[in-house]
């Protein structure tokens, strides 16, 4: 009986240990995607102001 024991307690274990695995690529996933839409947002915001500056340069060569 403890053979079916063991045997039942290390797939159960194993089952967690991938569940752990899955969640914590699904939150690198969520932190990826917040890291892209700030750079996103930043760079709408301040896109302008680096044009313009960019422009200046090329102006004054």
């Amino acid at each position: 009986m403890s053979k079916i024991k063991n045997w039942a307690i290390s797939k159960v274990a194993k089952y967690q240990i991938a569940k752990e695995e899955g969640q914590g690529l699904a939150e690198y996933g969520l932190i990826l995607a917040l890291i892209a839409i700030v750079c996103i947002a930043a760079l709408t915001l301040l896109g302008g102001n680096v044009r313009d500056a960019l422009n200046s340069v090329a102006n004054s060569i």
